[in-house]
């Protein structure tokens, strides 16, 4: 199991998203009025320090090679990352975030491969990149790839071992289709953000979650969802997923570690 903690038992693991959360957000607990922001080292260790059991950050690659923490493919300033260089850019070195934080902590890389994976030498593109990291890292920390890209995750099956994989999903790809080829593409996991699944789904094609969360562990694979309000953690967590990413860690935290008799 990716995410089983005889610890939380019950419950799903709560993974930070780019961090603490997406955009900048105040650090808990901070009496000066901190902020961080997403996908920097800062934010890591501050969701780390909120209660995450695991860490979700994004990457890909610049124009000489190196990986970097970005969600976007562009800059703030409407650059694409992939057309400059990780020096000028003053973007995270993924190595450096991993050197950074602390040895055995879990960590989710979402990889954002890029358009020019599709033409590139194959020994440049995304995946060819990320494998002597992960196969690095994979010695100190549990880890899991997850991606919205196919190619990206059928590269990683084959060349890396031992380390889970993930078929992210959306409203144009919904989860419906995703369950399937997951588990077609022999994977572990399966992801889907919480506005395109669950309990308000206007979606006739998509089955309760619940049975959707049945069927992908029939199908050998764990669930992980992103971004629920801590308001709605718990109705994911009695729906039976296996994790959940999420914006709000301390919020999340608290709502699944609440006890249900003192619930209205």
């Amino acid at each position: 199991m990716i995410f089983e903690d005889p610890a939380s038992r019950h419950r799903p693991a709560v993974i930070g998203h780019r961090g603490l959360g997406s955009g900048d957000l105040a650090v808990p607990g901070a009496a000066d009025g901190a902020t961080v922001a997403e996908n920097t080292i800062p934010s890591m260790l501050a969701a780390l320090d909120a209660g995450a059991s695991w860490i979700e950050l994004d990457v890909t690659r610049t124009a000489d090679d190196a990986l970097v923490l970005r969600h976007d493919p562009t800059t703030p300033e409407g650059a694409f990352v992939v057309d400059g260089e990780a020096a000028a850019l003053g973007l995270p070195l993924l190595e450096e975030v991993f050197d950074a934080l602390p040895p055995e902590v879990p960590v989710d890389v979402d990889v954002k491969t890029i358009l020019e994976d599709a033409v590139d030498d194959p020994s440049r593109r995304t995946g060819a990149l990320l494998l002597p990291v992960l196969e690095r890292e994979a010695r100190r920390r549990p880890l899991l790839v997850t991606s919205f890209d196919p190619s990206l995750l059928a590269h990683l099956r084959d060349n890396l071992r031992g380390v889970p994989l993930g078929l992210l999903t959306w409203h144009r790809f919904p989860l419906w289709h995703g369950i399937p080829a997951a588990a077609g593409l022999g994977l572990q996991a399966v992801g889907v953000h919480t506005a395109s699944c669950g309990f308000d789904q206007p979606d006739t094609r998509l089955r309760p979650l619940e049975h959707c969360v049945d069927v992908a562990h029939k199908a050998g694979l764990e669930l992980l969802a992103w971004c629920p309000p801590a308001e709605r953690a718990r109705d994911f967590a009695a729906a039976g997923v296996d994790a959940l990413v999420v914006n709000d860690v301390p919020g999340v935290v608290a709502a699944l570690t609440e006890d249900p008799a003192t619930v209205d």
